[in-house]
């Protein structure tokens, strides 16, 4: 093909799966061949595809808008995104924001690498490696940064906390009154736990592996405040009373509302929050409420956005919130499950083993000694879908 044949045109698509959700993705078009070069999301919710469209069409201009590099007669040249091109830019602006936060303090320079880097190339540590390497800042080997950062956890994780929550405490112009508090479990690919890495429930379902839990508190906006690691076989619901305490105790805080997940929801944590005086928002799931609350909430006719008061026998407050978006999105995810599991039952794949609480194997009941069916019964029952805290 003759350079002033060649062309490449980019654009947004919407691209139709055989589950019958849509992908928004950014395609390059490089002669008659489709190239996808990010995909945005996918969804069958029309509020979620239109978002996905909105980011698309940000992300067109920011990551692969007019390059250095654009030129119809230089094929090779065109397929580069600005992702591709070396650029000091970024280090100047948010290394001058590391230093005005007060982080230069800790005369690290990897400290500073490991931050900006997961601002402009987040990704794995083998990731970080390579960039610091072909950007020409140092030959660092993955192994080093695995060991600086028990350096980070061990020497400087108070310091880091202080300096962080100081800044916490100009931006919010010292009135942190609401803190969020969220936990995520790290699992690691080592077969031997240790006295902190240890097997245990899993958020990634690698249940197999050992892993540790990671605790964050933040203020208004995800401003830090501190976090804290405990060992991997610890009940989420037993760290967010503790590090309360740390955390008001060093930061002198004054009993702030509590913002936190349904994980967190137990009735020793709502006693140990009331009796200790602090207010909180905690999330909750209508299949773990009483009948009588249940049958409460599916009196009313719910509309999109429709919010009502509730409250309960032991006077806490619950409101409930209905959104059309969350029930059409939970509705596609069931339905999607349920033809999976149809599809293994005809199959003749499922065993006993099968009947358990994992995903969308809870509508499986076992019928007499060998047959397997689902409970469509159950499957109904959570057509009733509210989102609620």
């Amino acid at each position: 093909m003759g350079a002033l044949q060649y062309f490449c045109k980019m654009f947004i698509r919407k691209k139709k799966n055989s589950t019958g959700s849509i992908s928004v993705q950014i395609v390059n078009k490089i002669g008659r061949k489709n190239k996808v070069l990010k995909t945005i999301g996918c969804s069958s919710v029309p509020e979620e595809i239109e978002k996905f469209q909105k980011q698309a069409e940000y992300d067109i201009h920011r990551l692969f808008g007019p390059t250095l590099f654009d030129s119809p007669l230089i094929p090779a040249i065109t397929e580069l995104s600005n992702d591709d091109i070396r650029i000091i830019g970024p280090e100047l602006i948010f290394g001058s924001i590391y230093n005005k936060i007060g982080f230069s303090i800790i005369k690290e320079p990897l400290l500073k690498e490991l931050a900006i880097s997961r601002i402009t190339h987040p990704g794995s540590k083998l990731r970080l490696s390579e960039y610091l390497r072909d950007n020409g800042k140092r030959d660092l080997s993955v192994y080093s940064i695995y060991r600086f950062l028990d350096k980070i956890n061990k020497k400087y994780k108070s310091e880091i906390e202080e300096i962080s929550f100081k800044h916490t405490q100009r931006t919010l112009n010292n009135n942190i009154g609401v803190v969020f508090y969220d936990m995520t479990t790290i699992y690691f690919e080592s077969s031997q736990p240790d006295e902190l890495r240890m097997p245990g429930f899993s958020k990634d379902g690698k249940h197999q592996n050992p892993q540790i839990f990671l605790g964050l508190l933040v203020g208004s906006n995800g401003y830090p405040i501190g976090y804290e690691i405990f060992e991997g076989k610890t009940f989420e619901g037993h760290t967010l009373i503790p590090i309360l305490k740390q955390f008001e105790h060093r930061f002198s805080l004054q009993k702030p509302i509590v913002v936190a997940d349904s994980g967190l929801l137990s009735k020793d944590n709502i006693i140990d929050l009331k009796q200790k005086g602090y207010k909180f928002i905690i999330g909750a799931r209508i299949k773990n409420e009483s009948k009588s609350i249940i049958n409460k909430i599916n009196e009313y006719d719910w509309k999109n956005g429709m919010s009502v008061e509730i409250i309960k026998p032991d006077g806490n407050r619950l409101i409930v919130n209905y959104s059309d978006g969350r029930a059409k999105s939970d509705l596609f995810n069931r339905e999607r499950g349920l033809k999976r599991l149809e599809k293994s039952i005809n199959s003749g794949k499922l065993t006993k083993e099968n009947i358990n609480n994992k995903g969308y194997n809870k509508y499986l009941q076992l019928e007499g000694e060998i047959k397997i069916s689902i409970d469509y019964k159950k499957f109904n029952a959570d057509s009733k879908c509210l989102t609620f805290l």
